[in-house]
Parts: C-alpha cells; sequence; structure tokens
C-alpha cells in the first residue's frame, strides 16, 4: 500500500512538473520575443517599466508579411489631425502626455515599449492568448454592408457564446479612408480582474465571422497590465479575433515610430463627475501610397499599421463604429452580470460632465471632404446594462454620442 501510494504521488508530481515547467518555458519564450534589448530604461512613478527600442529592431518586424519591410517614416499625404476638429470652447482640456513621461524620455531613434513582466503572461488563460480578444461574429455586418446608407441594428441581439458587450453609433460606407474624435477620458469603475472595458473608433471591412478590424482609444484592462490605470491602447485583427492580432505591441504587426507616445502608457488626468473634463483625440488615416492606417493621437503620429497585413482593409474601411466595449465572461444571459462598468459608469442619458462622450466625429471618404457622417446608427448588445444617445444642442449642430452604463444594476441583475 505504501508502495502504491508512493509510485502515485510520483507519477502525479511527475505530470504537475512537466506541464507547469512547459508553461514556465512558453513564458520564458514570450518574454524574450517581446522585451527587446533596450538602448534606454526610464522607470515611471507608476511603476511601469519602458524600454526605448531601436526603432527599426521592434517586435513588429517578427510578422512574416514585414520580415523584408521598409518602414514609413512619414504619411505620403497630410491626415486629419487636431486642428480639424471643433473647438469645445474651453469646455474639456485635451491630455498631450503621458505619465511615463515625467520621468524620461525616449530618444529619437527608438519607441517607448512598456516592459512586460512574468507576473503580467501568467494571468493570461496561456501565453498564446495574452494581449489577445476572444473571436467575435458580428451577425449585422454582412447585411449592412449591403446598404449604403442608414442600417437598423435594432434586430441584432448578443451572442451568447460571446464575451463582448458594445455600445456604439456607426456609419457605413463604400470607400471610408479616415475617420476620428475626440473621447474623454474616464476610469471606469468596479472593472473585474478577468474583464476590460474600452472606450474607442473601430474601422472594419470584410465578413460577418472573418472580418478585419483596426481600433484605438482608452482602456482599463486588469487583465493585461494587473492594474485599474486608464491608458491608451490600439488592436487590430484580420479574421474576426480568432488567431490575429493583438493589443499595443504585445504581437508583431503595428509599426510605431514615435519616441514621444507609448501603447500601454498610462493617461492622466482623467474626466471627474460634474467637475473637469479631459479628452484624448484618435484618428486613423488610410495613406493611399501606401495602403497602411496611420494612427493620430492629439497631434502626435503614433505609427501605422502596414497594409500587407490585411486584404479588404488595406485598401478601404466599410463600416466605422465610435463608442465602448466591456469583455467579460458574464455578459448576456449569465447571471449575476459583470459589475465592469462602461465609460463613466453614468448613464448617457446624463450627458456632459456625467457621461462618456465622442464628440468631432468625423470620416473622410472618396469625396475627399473632411465631415461629420451624414447617417449615424445606434446599437446596444445590452441596452439594459450599458447605452448610447446620440445628442445634438439644436436642430442643425453636429451630434454628440454619450455612452456607457454601470453594468450590473436594478435593471441589469
Amino acid at each position: 500500500m505504501a508502495m502504491r501510494l508512493f509510485l502515485t504521488l510520483a507519477i502525479l508530481c511527475g505530470l504537475y512538473n512537466k506541464a507547469y515547467g512547459r508553461v514556465s518555458l512558453d513564458i520564458d519564450v514570450k518574454l524574450k520575443i517581446l522585451n527587446k534589448p533596450a538602448l534606454k530604461t526610464i522607470k515611471s512613478e507608476d511603476g511601469d517599466i519602458i524600454d526605448c527600442i531601436d526603432i527599426y529592431k521592434q517586435h513588429a518586424f517578427d510578422h512574416p508579411a514585414l520580415r523584408n519591410h521598409k518602414i514609413q517614416m512619414k504619411p505620403s499625404v497630410k491626415f486629419i489631425t487636431k486642428k480639424t476638429t471643433i473647438p469645445n470652447n474651453g469646455t474639456s482640456t485635451a491630455i498631450t502626455s503621458q505619465i511615463w513621461s515625467k520621468s524620461g524620455r525616449c530618444p529619437v531613434g527608438t519607441i517607448p515599449v512598456r516592459r512586460v513582466s512574468r507576473e503580467d503572461i501568467r494571468r493570461a488563460s496561456s501565453p498564446s492568448h495574452f494581449g489577445k480578444k476572444t473571436h467575435r461574429r458580428y451577425s449585422f455586418l454582412d447585411k449592412a454592408l449591403e446598404h449604403k446608407g442608414n442600417f437598423n441594428f435594432t434586430a441584432e441581439k448578443i451572442d451568447q457564446k460571446q464575451r463582448h458587450s458594445e455600445a456604439f453609433a456607426a456609419t457605413l460606407g463604400s470607400n471610408i479612408i479616415a475617420a476620428q474624435s475626440d473621447i474623454n477620458v474616464w476610469n471606469p469603475p468596479r472593472v473585474q480582474a478577468g474583464d476590460y472595458s474600452t472606450a474607442q473608433i473601430w474601422m472594419i471591412s470584410g465578413t460577418s465571422a472573418t472580418f478585419e478590424s483596426i481600433e484605438a482609444g482608452w482602456m482599463v484592462n486588469p487583465g493585461v497590465f494587473g492594474d485599474s490605470r486608464t491608458r491608451l491602447f490600439t488592436y487590430w485583427t484580420k479574421d474576426g479575433y480568432t488567431s490575429t492580432g493583438c493589443f499595443n505591441l504585445l504581437c508583431s504587426g503595428f509599426v510605431q515610430t514615435s519616441e514621444k507616445l507609448l501603447l500601454g502608457g498610462a493617461v492622466q488626468p482623467v474626466s471627474r463627475t460634474s467637475g473637469d473634463q479631459y479628452q484624448i483625440f484618435v484618428g486613423m488615416s488610410l495613406d493611399p501610397a501606401s495602403g497602411n492606417w496611420w494612427l493620430s493621437c492629439g497631434k502626435n503620429l503614433v505609427g501605422y499599421w502596414p497594409g500587407t497585413l490585411f486584404s479588404s482593409l488595406q485598401h478601404r474601411s466599410g463600416l466605422v463604429k465610435w463608442g465602448g466595449e466591456v469583455n467579460s465572461a458574464n455578459v448576456g444571459m449569465t447571471k449575476p452580470h459583470t459589475k465592469t462598468a462602461m465609460g463613466s459608469g453614468q448613464w448617457p442619458l446624463h450627458l456632459f460632465r456625467e457621461a462618456c462622450y465622442h464628440t468631432n466625429i468625423r470620416i473622410e471618404d472618396s469625396s475627399s471632404q473632411i465631415k461629420y457622417p451624414q447617417y449615424l446608427s445606434e446599437f446596444a448588445d445590452e441596452p439594459n446594462c450599458y447605452s448610447t444617445m446620440l445628442h445634438r444642442d439644436t436642430d442643425t449642430s453636429e451630434p454628440k454620442l454619450f455612452f456607457g452604463g454601470p453594468g450590473q444594476g436594478l435593471v441589469c441583475p
């Protein structure tokens, strides 16, 4: 009996060491890939470690499609910038820096990259899933792209197998080559450890199951960053989040050119209820000469998604969305619903100084004019938990989108 017990324990220990030893090895490999040799290191006051990486040795160029890629240091045409937006009459203040920049600067010829720790990767379900979204299918996309103008999303229902709950306004077009907005910055309350909450722009092309998307805005993501700070983020996918793409620079793909802005860097200050409002400008524009999609934040060009990463999105976007997302295992019919809030955590009907917003909403299409969309359709996967409100100060003024919600509550059990 004692011998049998000893053998059983020996086998279990062997299996444990084999499984967890393999995971530890996979984490080591992942860390070596992500944390490139630094020319300078900055310790931020918020605890992040920032490595200044040679711009030509960044992780982007590990992508098979970019092995022979020649970096584009600036776009071939002048893109929409903060100067094209309508002033907010002093009611909001633009955020022009991040917390890490108080502690130092990266030299010209390098880019700032947040160093990934072993603990960061351990929080993921596996090293291969670190920094990635779960698959989503937009059931409305095939039908929506058949329409050239307004499209009614009201008949759409959340897919209960998905972790995504979104609230947004969207516009359709056959040849959209740029989109932008000002997004006021909040720190949404009660973001759960396994969830994340965003305020962002999506530019989408393709079909429902394998759509292509580039995205940018701000987020709170404890799973990736280990805290509840509000951070600048980007994302891309070529196959509906199935296997391609990631947040920020956590996989190869996005090419950063700016030494000033940190993807994944904490943003401060944030807006306060009934108090001061702070916002960031986010713009995405297609360079027709290269097929690259450039990202602008404020007056800074951050970098670009190379056109070679995509198929249909290499030429145009057919759908643009402005709004927010909560990603959680506890959305849809799952009870209880997640407590993670979207936006400010307040309902959109509370409007300015209470709710999160997108304002100065603009697109550019084949007309080469920067304009706000003629048609905007609203949609929320779970309107009892997170919702939207398009608002105009007058009948002729441009729309502002207010969105968000508290998550679990009296009307969202």
